[in-house]
């Protein structure tokens, strides 16, 4: 069989990543957009089925059933949530996920009651949020969730008034994503992380449909609801999953070597490298198929891979991504990334499992391990 870089529909994915991020789905609020999601799936011919937590997995079938592999993207976002109710009438917020509470200043932002029909909207400031009032000190005051609240565009004046609209400790409050796609390319929008990579997947996989592709291994497509605060792959998977390759943001940033033009294949996070072969096998896929690329490491970022290895997941994970600027916050990425990424896992999706044999088998002899790839040549004896 040809490997190829497969044809993206890259109107198809803009179209998708646009509605995904004008759908609300902080940590922990994610029904509404997974029941988007599986109706994308159901339009493209895809079978899948949910966690019980509300995961989603889903198949494209392949020559070989087991073991096979799996893509696994993030559908929740990072968010707040109500701490308090001000005497104010003002809501004091606690995040959801880790961002800081510089970039929430000035966010448009929606309340959502424990009603499912009655939501309220307002705006997150800083407690000193006037000039004509404050004067310097607003240029001087902290930053932190202590030092902003939201402002509810309601006629509130007390704790009592809010609490007639219904809202409540522990309501959920997000982001308005506000997206915009340049004449140059570029995609501007609060949560690209991580929903320009369910796009970039979900691309991915319709072009493998759609173009009546033969997989050799079956492909799993995961979509996690809790990245953003640790737990992401840490459930949905089968046991029988060789090799994994996470979809996410790559830290585009002064000292960082990630593009915003093409694909780049992370070596290692703050969880450690990943695997070798898995990773060296997506450099070499890039190399011969000419897909714009460039390699990374990230020291303060994980992603789904992590939580799925740390819940003891047996096999090989890598991490690739779209170039995102000012991750977890005014986000910035290109569409010439997400289409690099889509092709990548077009091409990835129709090559066999790294090792086909060795990894047929959770334990093997020694004897049968690869270690081709990877000498390790002795280094001199010092004599004393």
């Amino acid at each position: 069989m040809t490997v190829k870089p497969l044809p993206i529909d890259l109107d198809w994915v803009t179209e998708v990543m646009i509605e995904l991020l004008r759908t609300p789905s902080p940590t922990g609020r994610t029904d509404r957009i997974m029941h988007d999601l599986g109706a994308l799936l159901t339009d493209l011919g895809i079978e899948f089925e949910m966690t019980r937590r509300g995961a989603l997995l889903a198949e494209v079938p392949g020559d070989q059933n087991s073991p096979d592999r799996a893509v696994v993207v993030h559908a929740d976002t990072i968010g707040a949530m109500v701490a308090r109710i001000d005497p104010s009438g003002r809501l004091e917020l606690t995040p959801i996920g880790t961002h800081s509470a510089r970039f929430a200043e000035g966010a448009r932002a929606t309340v959502f009651t424990d009603h499912p029909d009655v939501f309220f909207t307002g705006t997150i400031l800083p407690l000193l949020a006037s000039g004509h009032a404050y004067g310097e000190a607003v240029d001087t005051q902290g930053i932190g969730w202590d030092h902003v609240n939201l402002r509810l565009d309601e006629r509130v004046a007390s704790a009592a008034d809010v609490e007639a609209l219904g809202i409540r400790i522990g309501d959920f409050v997000t982001f308005h994503t506000m997206p915009e796609i340049t004449t140059s390319g570029f995609v501007k929008s609060r949560h690209l992380d991580d929903k320009a990579g369910v796009a970039a997947a979900l691309g991915a996989f319709k072009a493998i449909v759609e173009e009546d592709v033969r997989l050799p291994v079956s492909a799993h497509l995961l979509i996690t609801i809790a990245e953003e605060v640790g737990h992401g792959a840490s459930h949905g998977l089968h046991e029988d999953v060789a090799e994994m390759v996470s979809i996410d943001s790559a830290v585009v940033a002064p000292n960082q070597a990630s593009t915003e033009f093409g694909v780049t294949v992370a070596m290692q996070d703050m969880t450690g490298p990943f695997d070798f072969h898995l990773t060296r096998k997506l450099l070499r896929l890039c190399d011969e198929h000419a897909l714009p690329f460039a390699r990374d490491v990230f020291k303060m970022y994980r992603s789904d891979i992590a939580a799925a290895l740390e819940a003891g997941a047996e096999m090989r994970a890598a991490l690739i991504g779209f170039g995102v600027d000012a991750t977890h916050g005014h986000e910035r990425t290109h569409l010439d990334s997400i289409r690099a990424v889509a092709e990548l896992v077009t091409v990835y999706l129709q090559t066999e499992l790294t090792f086909r044999q060795w990894d047929a088998e959770p334990h093997g002899a020694l004897e049968d391990f690869p270690t081709r790839d990877q000498p390790a040549p002795q280094q001199p004896r010092v004599e004393g």
